[in-house]
């Protein structure tokens, strides 16, 4: 997705003091939504308490996003300004499994659900399990939680090889492929069963991936991932495709090629075909409405769910989109909490 530089850790307002209203809100998730959520209602006077499931905060920004195309040190400063402003991490809590989110409504006013978009979806193809295959998003986690971009300063924790492929072909697809270069692969190849025209990502991220030695391997599509003999990949087995008919969306349906069966040679394979809500907290709480795909139901303009006083926004809700929808989701949700929080107040007080 396309990441603009957080606001807070670049221009900031001073923080200013505002009188407490006695209300608290807890925040799942310290992503681009959970952080503008807690920023903004630390600002209007609530207490502010935010939950992240791994062991730093910041979300997508701090373990989804490649250090060269937002450096550490913003995100840092902007979970910093957070901070300054009163509100409490507490990092290591997966909601679902820490904490259920019935034990958080009986404890908070309102909750924000910001769990982002975290389940990879694989290709469901033989060999997948094998060692070497990363889900995008683990890769780029392991990769940012472990400094591996520090690589070759000291020993990088993620070995590549010599020979990556990349499957997909979205911003995240060309963040791993780019990734995988700066960690000391020779040779990144992407694969994508449509043409180039059709890749979903930027038009500037496939240029710079290009331009940086990403080999674009169109009108292919994987069949296999063949085991060396050792439990680890050591090749894919791919067929070429050709534009089909129009399916109903009015997308032409790739189509295999006959006898065009052919294999690449490979010691890591990344599968970045997109990535979904994780089903940990629905499944723990039934009563919160989901759509087909597992994402939140919300009301568009409030963020507010089917449960009274529980928000969400996000890609938890749009299934993948970009910071900025994300941050603009959470500014909407964090102004619908505040006016309910200070409704809740002033009919209290005329009581």
């Amino acid at each position: 997705c396309a990441t603009p530089v957080p606001a807070a850790a670049t221009d900031a307002a001073p923080v200013t003091s505002c009188s407490r209203t006695g209300k608290s809100v807890a925040v799942i998730g310290s992503g681009p939504a959970g952080l503008t959520v807690a920023a903004d209602l630390a600002c209007r006077g609530h207490e502010v308490v935010v939950y992240e499931a791994l062991h730093a905060p910041g979300g997508v920004l701090s373990y989804g996003i490649p250090q060269f195309r937002l450096p550490k040190e913003i995100v840092h400063a902007e979970v910093d300004y957070v901070k300054s402003l009163g509100v409490e991490f507490r990092t290591n809590a997966i909601i679902g499994q820490t904490y259920t989110l019935e034990e958080l409504r009986d404890r908070y006013d309102a909750i924000f659900i910001g769990t982002g978009a975290g389940l990879p979806y694989f290709l469901g193809i033989p060999g997948e399990n094998l060692n070497g295959v990363y889900s995008a998003n683990e890769f780029l986690t392991r990769v940012n939680l472990m400094k591996a971009y520090l690589f070759p300063e000291y020993a990088t924790p993620v070995c590549v090889g010599k020979k990556v492929t990349v499957v997909g072909a979205g911003n995240t697809a060309m963040d791993s492929a780019r990734t995988a270069l700066r960690l000391g692969a020779d040779e990144v190849t992407l694969v994508y069963r449509r043409t180039r025209a059709e890749m979903p990502a930027r038009a500037e991220e496939i240029e710079n991936a290009v331009e940086e030695g990403v080999i674009l391997k169109l009108q292919t599509n994987p069949t296999a991932l063949i085991n060396d003999g050792k439990g680890w990949v050591r090749s894919m087995t791919c067929i070429r495709t050709e534009q089909g008919a129009p399916d109903a969306s009015g997308r032409c349906r790739p189509v295999d090629i006959p006898n065009s069966e052919h294999t690449i040679e490979t010691d890591t394979v990344i599968v970045a075909t997109g990535q979904g809500p994780n089903p940990l907290l629905t499944r723990n709480c039934s009563a919160l409405e989901v759509s087909r795909k597992g994402c939140l139901i919300v009301d568009p303009q409030t963020g507010q769910t089917n449960l009274p006083g529980v928000f969400a926004g996000g890609d938890i809700v749009s299934g993948g989109a970009t910071v900025i929808a994300a941050m603009g989701a959470g500014r909407r949700a964090a102004m619908a909490i505040h006016e309910m929080l200070t409704a809740r107040t002033l009919t209290a007080s005329h009581d």
